[in-house]
């Protein structure tokens, strides 16, 4: 596994992520798993000897996404057996969890099909690959379809098995503090194929947050899918909540920002909401999904709370901290939903005024109890309800973008603008800005007067100061 090609470079990894910042995050992971064993980065599937499609099961078309890439794949991986080489392909993520076997059936060129959970093993997956490989280029038969299936849950934490991470994008760092879900929500699949809720120990993760600070990290973004219900040991056996995290975080030297990402309504507290007032480094900005605004659908959904607690915490939170902006999931025509249901939605955007959402159609996930509900909403009324939601959330966006424009914030730069002599970077609130500056800026927090707000990212200039240092 270790050796190289001839002349000593390395063999070349191309990892394609799909969904949510979880997934991104288990991508770097894996990286640095196979970084040891002599696989450096590819830009392209053509350069690789090994793809790993990193997937999400979220939405319907991510699945056929995924087996659409699976046939280009299979091609290129004849193309190359022509040629006497071999490409090696693994499927990792949430659709390798629930689809194993079906992965197998419908596409045998897989060699790996690896879950959330168990991606740690790799190194010893690919072991077994090759070793197949070997065998069917010395004549012996492969068995049809994928070579190594590992979806099980397995008893250990990954996060036991895997290298200190040093994963740094422009300054900011992403580290995983959550897995898993027992909220169950009637549309999800997460409590499937991520297991139940865990949280790493609060040790673990302050240690892991002082070596991305190491690395440059000045941003770290906490992730979970339900980040929120954070309940790490610490070394005195007590439990930490995320709050109480935060604050330690917040405590350690070069990190400027944090951020946490996807709560629950269900597990915002006090304690977390006066964090959001106390802690100058957690940023104004909070995801909180409400998924709809009719108690009928959120009932159906077994989301655990109603319209009305979900109004009272964001009251809450904007009385902590007056600047918050606010960004949320919704998903339109979920089975039962009525044009009455849909304008409660409407009207509870309308009150609560976005920085930014992500909108979806109600998709069926098999296995999930929504997938067998009666009142299926036609797809015409689920298109037309998604396109007036979105308009309405654009326009917010726009304005909560314009609203911004005259003042100096501080901004994040995380890489070159689409223009020549451009960068580009986020706000506290998570916009994007572009503008004139050297690339020195990138990977640091300078001042910004913001010029004008634009429906989706803004232009400033950098303030008298901050272009004097840059200079």
């Amino acid at each position: 596994m270790s050796e190289g090609r001839p002349g000593g470079s390395t063999r070349r990894v191309f990892i394609r992520t799909y969904g949510c910042q979880m997934n991104v995050y288990d991508s770097d992971r894996m990286a640095e798993l196979l970084a040891p064993l002599g696989y450096g980065p590819a830009s392209a599937p053509e350069e690789a000897d090994l793809v790993v499609l990193n997937t999400c099961h979220i939405r319907e078309r991510a699945s056929e996404k995924v087996y659409s890439e699976l046939g280009r794949l299979r091609d290129l991986k004849t193309e190359r057996r022509s040629a006497g080489r071999d490409l090696t392909i693994a499927v990792a993520g949430c659709v390798a969890q629930a689809e194993g076997e079906e992965i197998a059936r419908r596409q045998p060129a897989v060699d790996i099909v690896v879950g959330p959970q168990a991606y740690h093993r790799l190194p010893e997956l690919l072991a077994q690959a090759e070793r197949r490989i070997a065998e069917r280029r010395e004549g012996g038969r492969r068995r049809a379809g994928a070579g190594v299936l590992d979806t099980a849950f397995p008893p250990e934490s990954k996060f036991d098995h895997l290298p200190p991470a040093g994963t740094v994008r422009g300054g900011s760092a992403f580290l995983s503090i959550q897995e898993g879900c027992d909220k169950f929500c009637t549309f999800c699949v997460v409590p499937y194929t991520r297991g139940a809720e865990y949280s790493r120990p609060a040790a673990a993760v302050l240690a892991e947050a002082r070596r991305l600070a190491a690395e440059g990290a000045v941003e770290i973004v906490l992730l979970g899918q339900n980040v929120n219900a954070y309940h790490g040991e610490a070394t005195d056996g007590s439990i930490w909540s995320l709050a109480r995290l935060l604050r330690a975080l917040a405590e350690i030297p070069g990190v400027g920002r944090l951020r946490y990402t996807t709560s629950h309504p269900r597990d915002m507290d006090d304690a977390l909401i006066a964090a959001h007032r106390e802690l100058d480094v957690l940023m104004p900005y909070l995801h909180l999904p409400v998924q709809s605004g009719s108690d009928r659908v959120l009932a159906a959904m077994n989301r655990g709370h109603g319209r009305d607690r979900y109004l009272e915490l964001v009251a809450a939170l904007r009385e902590a901290r007056p600047d918050m902006a606010l960004s949320s999931d919704f998903i339109v025509g979920f089975p039962g939903e009525t044009d009455a249901d849909f304008d409660d939605t409407m009207r509870l955007v309308q009150e609560v005024g976005f920085a930014s959402a992500f909108t979806f159609k109600y998709s069926a996930r098999p296995g999930t109890p929504g997938a067998a509900l009666d009142n299926q909403v036609p797809e015409a009324v689920r298109s037309a309800r998604l396109a007036a939601l979105q308009a309405l959330i654009q326009r917010q966006q726009g304005d909560f973008n314009r609203a911004t424009a005259g003042r100096t914030v501080p901004v994040l730069f995380a890489e070159p603008g689409r223009k020549p002599g451009q960068v580009s970077g986020k706000t506290p609130w998570l916009q994007s800005v572009h503008l004139d500056g050297p690339s020195t800026l990138i990977g640091g927090i300078a001042e910004v007067e913001l010029l004008e707000g634009f429906d989706n990212s803004l232009s400033g200039r950098l303030a008298v100061a901050a272009a004097r240092t840059a200079a």
